[in-house]
């Protein structure tokens, strides 16, 4: 039975491996569960799993919590960041799952990684931010980084244990978002409510938006060179509104591989829990014959341009994925928010990058730093455009 520890139980990746351990009774035991502020049901999910650990952000949501779960069964409770770095290092833990959102999960997956944990990865920050970081300290302690993201997961499969250096390129498939059709004067018209209707992914805000400008799959691709150590003229994203194929590998020998399933969370983020091995889970199957035609483009990046800002900051590297990211985070939020308009969401990113000041090779303090540097620009940057 393997042991588990899930950072983000609440959240959409959180709830989804949830379900996974209840189609696989007696496969796993969760002893770690930790959330944000849900409270509620962070509660269900102790009573359902009986965890030897929880946390959660804040005094206040641990107070409600406790107060929820009296006076039954009470795990061992923690808060903040430590709260998390404890349940992330829980002697007990074979696996942990880090889909909490954010830069936060960087702290956790570096401390679940010394401890000697495989990790099973659905924060995206984590790579794209300090990737350099946690690929070394990977290789140092001998732990994996399972990728739970479709894309990722399904290079990994296509790879099956296969080099880089057998690697012509790697295909990421991307959905196109809801606005993949749409002309740069519709996309001023854009709402929050109708960039959150995303056509095939059932997701959380911050992703569903970043899938809707294209900046989630600029993400991935920053991903892409760590997990899978190729260099970003070797990373290709096409956009495949179905997401059938989940995405695809070409060899050397011109021999192209895909990974294909139907659009489900659930499938990846089993493949990670149960590695190596593939079991019978309750995700739908794929019938060939249900298929009515598979279409791929390529992506405009006149109205989309967060995908080459990605791009550019990855080839960059440094302190510049870093900034990419903390200034999507704040233009993302104002969206959301009604400040801004969906089309200045990569306006604001590309007038951060602009102004920083790119630093090489930087530790984890160094790249912090320029995470905070670049939330407080991206917030003036909005406060200039409101004037």
């Amino acid at each position: 039975m393997k042991r588990i520890v899930i950072l983000g139980s609440t959240g959409s990746i959180g709830r989804q491996t949830l379900d996974v351990v209840r189609s696989l009774p007696g496969k796993f035991k969760i002893v770690g569960l930790a959330a944000g502020s849900n409270w509620r049901l962070l509660a269900g999910q102790i009573k359902e799993f009986g965890p030897l650990a929880a946390a959660m952000s804040g005094e206040e949501e641990l107070a409600s919590l406790k107060t929820e779960l009296a006076p039954g069964y009470i795990p061992d409770l923690y808060r903040g960041r430590e709260g998390l770095e404890t349940l992330a290092t829980m002697p007990e833990a074979d696996l942990v799952v880090v889909s909490v959102t954010g830069a936060a999960g960087i702290f956790p997956t570096i401390a679940a990684i010394c401890a000697g944990k495989d990790i099973a990865l659905a924060n995206k920050e984590t790579l794209v931010v300090a990737g350099h970081l946690v690929m070394d300290l990977s290789a140092r302690y001998k732990t994996g980084i399972l990728p739970v993201d479709s894309e990722h997961s399904a290079v990994w499969q296509c790879l099956h244990g296969l080099g880089s250096d057998q690697v012509e390129k790697i295909i990421l498939t991307a959905s196109g978002g809801p606005f993949h059709q749409l002309s740069l004067k519709e996309l001023e018209g854009v709402t929050a409510d109708m960039a959150l209707r995303h056509p095939n992914w059932n997701m959380g805000n911050k992703v569903t938006i970043d899938s809707a400008t294209l900046m989630n799959k600029g993400l991935e691709v920053i991903e892409a060179k760590w997990l899978f150590g190729v260099n970003y003229s070797k990373i290709e994203v096409v956009v495949h509104p179905q997401s059938i194929i989940h995405s695809a590998v070409e060899f050397l020998d011109g021999s192209v591989i895909a990974q294909m399933g139907l659009p489900d969370m659930r499938l990846p983020i089993q493949y990670a829990l149960t590695y190596p091995d593939r079991l019978s889970g309750a995700v739908p199957r794929l019938k060939f014959t249900d298929l009515q035609g598979l279409t791929f483009e390529p992506p405009d990046l006149e109205r989309f341009p967060s995908l080459s800002l990605a791009y550019e900051a990855g080839r960059a590297g440094g302190t510049m994925p870093a900034v990419l990211n903390a200034a999507n985070e704040v233009a993302v939020a104002s969206f959301l928010g009604g400040t801004i308009s969906f089309k200045n969401i990569p306006y604001i990113v590309e007038c951060v990058m602009e102004k920083h000041e790119l630093l090489s090779n930087p530790g984890l303090e160094e790249i912090m730093a320029a995470d905070y540097w670049a939330r407080d620009l991206a917030k003036k940057q909005i406060e200039k455009s409101l004037i």
